[in-house]
């Protein structure tokens, strides 16, 4: 592990100014490169608590600028185009420079390294990622992969419904409760009435296949209690 100092907001690391461990590989590939961090000497200390007003305030007026960003870009939908199996299944994945080239030709200027794609896109629909225009500042873009134009559209279209549908159910389930747990409720007892029935029917059944074998072990009991009758003596004549 090594030490260096954040030049920037780092998700899960740290704020500006902040002395953070992190690995040889991380720092070197990737916190580095990018002007996030630098090595925590104490030259870089002494440099970064001079410097440490301006940056402070280069911070802000970007984050300013993102924010401003950010308001014009509410709820943007992209429309990606691909190639796709009749399942849907697409013939490679949507990766984040395709979705900064949507934005460009949708007339926002966003950058590949601000896109952030959790999961891989690999199928048609509809999917929200995260576009972080500045450390402090991410909004939602819901990409839309589609095969053509037209079929964007009709998935927009659908997309939207089912927000609306979500929403009204929702506004159902505050004013008048949920349903289903209603009904799961009554549901329960009935279940419980149930099993009870049946655990007695097995018990009855129990019962009568016990019955059986003894009534006729009783008989058969009973049949070797009988003693068998004296045989006739014969008489000399």
């Amino acid at each position: 592990m090594i030490e260096v100092i954040l030049l920037e907001r780092v998700e899960r690391l740290g704020q500006m100014g902040q002395v953070v461990k992190v690995r040889p590989g991380f720092a070197r590939n990737f916190l580095l490169p990018q002007k996030k961090a630098m090595r925590a000497t104490k030259a870089n200390l002494d440099f970064f608590e001079k410097q440490r007003g301006e940056l402070e305030a280069q911070n802000t007026a970007a984050r300013g600028a993102a924010e401003k960003l950010a308001a014009g870009m509410g709820g943007l939908k992209l429309a990606v185009i691909r190639q796709a199996s009749e399942m849907g299944q697409l013939y490679g994945s949507v990766s984040a420079r395709d979705v900064a080239e949507a934005a460009r030709e949708a007339g926002h200027d966003i950058q590949r390294t601000q896109v952030q794609i959790d999961q891989p896109i690999k199928a048609l629909g509809l999917f929200p990622i995260k576009v972080r225009l500045h450390p402090e500042v991410t909004i939602s873009v819901t990409v839309n992969v589609a095969r053509s134009a037209e079929e964007a559209v009709v998935q927009a279209e659908k997309g939207a419904a089912m927000i609306l549908a979500e929403a009204e159910k929702a506004e159902v389930i505050a004013a008048f409760g949920a349903p289903a747990e209603g009904e799961a409720a009554e549901e329960a007892p009935k279940k419980k009435a149930s099993k009870k029935a049946k655990a007695e029917a097995g018990e009855e059944a129990g019962e009568d296949a016990e019955a059986k074998p003894a009534k006729k072990a009783k008989v058969k009991k009973a049949d070797a209690d009988e003693e068998p009758a004296p045989k006739a003596k014969k008489t000399k004549k």
